[in-house]
């Protein structure tokens, strides 16, 4: 592939790379995780009510990987409350899971950054051998990628196999008993994801780089960068 087109394709590649950094680093101070609503149940089962009487007794919730807001109602008007994760739901959150998923986000913006990094160095200088030339172009992207899938992985059992939602409403409640309503992922979470994606994407634009078209002038086999373009 002429190196007019491999620099297009790796400073597209960095940009990506750069804005999935940028991305990730806001979904992490994002509080919109998680966003779904709370039934009091004690207070409904106590007036029996149903059908337009139960949204009463129906409060919201959203929260993040550090904080976030919750409206409990029983059918005596909202009463909205902010949290914090540290340190006050320490104690009844998977912390470990909670604790890793914060740690992946971490790994995922510094190797986004250093994927960028690395990505316009290959477009306007010389690419070096090893795992700063293609091998680390993959590697960078790989790790990516797998943080970004165990982000997600570990979160969603957070929040669907343990509960939070509701650990986070019954926090601190020695009368009412809350239940989870209806929960669904925001766009925090769904930001991880495409993060995932723009790093795959990467890996096929490095590929796509290093792809000979048919009927293409052949090069010089005395040049320098022959060698380091078949790595590609």
């Amino acid at each position: 592939m002429p190196a007019q087109q491999k620099k297009m394709l790796f400073c597209t590649a960095g940009v990506l790379s750069f804005a999935c950094a940028l991305g990730a680093a806001a979904a992490v101070g994002s509080q919109l995780w998680v966003r779904g609503s709370i039934l009091c149940s004690t207070g409904a089962l106590l007036v029996n009510a149903s059908g337009p009487e139960l949204h009463k007794f129906i409060g919201d919730i959203q929260y993040g990987l550090f904080s976030g807001q919750r409206v409990r109602q029983c059918g005596l008007g909202g009463r909205p409350q902010s949290f914090s994760f540290f340190p006050d739901l320490l104690r009844i959150i998977p912390a470990s899971i909670h604790v890793s998923v914060i740690l992946f986000c971490t790994v995922l913006i510094v190797f986004a950054l250093v994927a960028a990094g690395f990505f316009m160095l290959n477009a306007f200088g010389s690419p070096y051998e090893t795992l700063h030339g293609p091998l680390g172009l993959y590697l960078w992207s790989f790790i990516c990628c797998s943080c970004g899938c165990l982000i997600m992985i570990l979160f969603s059992s957070e929040v669907k196999i343990h509960h939070l939602s509701e650990k986070i409403a019954n926090f601190k409640e020695g009368t009412f008993t809350f239940k989870t309503h209806s929960e669904q992922f925001a766009n925090s979470f769904w930001t991880i994801l495409v993060c995932s994606l723009v790093q795959f994407l990467n890996a096929l634009l490095i590929r796509l780089a290093g792809f000979e078209f048919p009927f293409s002038k052949p090069k010089d086999s005395g040049t320098v960068t022959g060698a380091v373009d078949l790595m590609y």
